[in-house]
């Protein structure tokens, strides 16, 4: 009973090695991980506390949940079996390509990446670029929001800087889930941006199953409560002016609907404008058409802007000659209740025929627009661009000028137009935006006379068309 046994050193090397990780997995990484969790729901905890609009529970469920209840959502299946019908593939096959899906869109949501990470990202992106300004907001609209409801931001697309810019203003009051197009899948910012609680999307995609895992994951996160921002241009301005509103997210939306449900859906009109549009150049490009009659950017002539653009800045930074890009602005307007559209209508959304639905669907979105075009901020570059296409050839001094763009101050005013003026001082407000245009040679200065650069009108032009809907319509030459 007390012979000696000898084993080899690498059978106890292995034995210890066993005894380590068993001890690891079993007692130490299991009250570890009990003490962080504890940790971490008491920070959520408090933070649910400090937000406007609390994070929901399906925010915070595990990104593999999400995604089951996703995959085996039975329209889901429904649309799987018809696919595999259809396209005379194996039922495996079409389940497959719904996981596939399923893991693309669905977001894996961080509060510590959003908070800590995302929000000091954001905040230090947005003032190095700009002169960030919230404008105005409808406080008592917003304070007045019956909860629970489903917050869903609807805003006009100028920049990819939307995504930070307004993320980084209304992190005091929620967490934004954003709809991403698929130029964000590239690592590593794809896993950033998931971390952050957006989810990609194919917005071009005709694919019916693709458009059928995408509506479910919307409807799940309408119905869970999660706060959601929204474009519903579905792209870029390539003019400045506001573009047709596109459907699909908004009819995803509403289609799933219930009128008598707990939670209601809110829709919150965001503007958004800026003194300097980072893409103007790449986004005033000409567009060419394809086979198919589709337009289609240049890529050759948009990567050269852009590299341009950043080797100019960069060169201004090594002088010490680079200035920030004026002004951005967002302001927030009144909130539009789905239930009480729905009472007007008359008609619960989900039982309407496809046909009324989208007509409904249609005014709902022509509304949004109406809505977020109000709120659009007036700031100084946009004015002072109005003022040079307005003029036309016509030289003008910097005291006529000033007094033009204080007359179409004027007329933006009595037109309900939300102005944003820097330090409340109209030449000072001239001055910035006329300096942004020389910069650019945009204007050109001659004997002490301004006037629009010839081969820069359509720039110009760019600008004005931002806020050209708050000004009274000029008679047609």
């Amino acid at each position: 009973m007390l012979m000696t046994v000898a084993l080899p050193l690498w059978l106890v090397l292995l034995g210890g090695l066993l005894a380590v990780w068993a001890f690891l997995d079993r007692l130490l990484v299991p009250s570890v991980r009990w003490v962080l969790r504890r940790r971490v729901n008491r920070a959520l905890e408090e933070l649910n506390q400090r937000l406007h609009i609390r994070i929901q529970p399906l925010k915070l469920t595990k990104r593999a949940v999400v995604m089951d209840r996703l995959r085996f959502d039975p329209q889901v299946l429904e649309a799987a079996e018809e696919y595999a019908i259809a396209e005379e593939v194996p039922r495996a096959v079409a389940m497959d390509r719904v996981r596939r899906y399923a893991e693309e869109i669905t977001p894996a949501f961080n509060a510590y990446a959003y908070f800590q990470l995302g929000y000091w990202l954001s905040r230090r992106v947005a003032r190095s670029l700009f002169r960030v300004r919230l404008g105005y907001t409808d406080e008592e609209s917003l304070a007045n929001i019956q909860q629970p409801a489903t917050v869903v931001f609807v805003m006009n697309h100028r920049s990819n800087m939307d995504y930070v810019l307004v993320s980084y203003l209304a992190a005091e009051r929620t967490a934004l889930s954003y709809a991403v197009g698929e130029w964000a899948r590239i690592w590593p910012l794809q896993s950033l941006i998931r971390a952050t609680g957006a989810y990609f999307v194919r917005r071009r995609s005709r694919n019916g199953l693709y458009r059928r895992v995408l509506e479910r994951y919307v409807h799940m996160a309408t119905a869970g409560g999660v706060t959601q921002a929204v474009f519903p241009e579905g792209g870029l301005s390539r003019d400045g002016a506001l573009c047709e509103p596109k459907l699909g997210l908004i009819d995803y939306m509403v289609r799933g609907f219930d009128p008598e449900g707990e939670r209601d859906i809110v829709f919150v009109p965001v503007g958004i404008n800026y003194d300097r549009v980072l893409e103007d150049r790449t986004l005033m490009l000409d567009l060419t058409k394809d086979d198919e009659g589709k337009r289609k950017e240049k890529p050759a002539p948009a990567l050269a802007t852009t590299c341009r653009f950043v080797l100019r800045n960069l060169s201004l930074m090594a002088r010490g000659n680079w200035h920030r890009f004026g002004y951005a602005c967002v302001n927030f307007g009144r909130p539009l209740s789905l239930r009480r559209l729905t009472e007007h209508w008359g008609e619960d959304p989900r039982k309407m025929e496809r046909s009324v639905r989208f007509e409904r669907v249609g005014e709902l979105a022509k509304t949004l627009m109406g809505a977020i075009g109000e709120v659009i901020p007036v700031l100084p570059v946009p004015l002072v661009a109005t003022v040079f296409l307005r003029a036309g050839d016509q030289q003008l001094s910097e005291f006529e000028l000033k007094a033009r763009v204080a007359a179409l101050m004027a007329e933006a005013e009595a037109c309900g137009a939300q102005i944003y003026v820097p330090r409340s001082d109209q030449d000072y407000a001239v001055t910035v935006g006329l300096r942004m245009l020389e910069l650019r040679r945009m204007v050109i200065l001659e004997e002490g006379l301004y006037r629009a650069a010839p081969e820069e009108h359509r720039a110009l032009r760019y600008y004005a068309n931002s806020i050209a809907h708050l000004l009274p319509a000029q008679p047609s030459s």
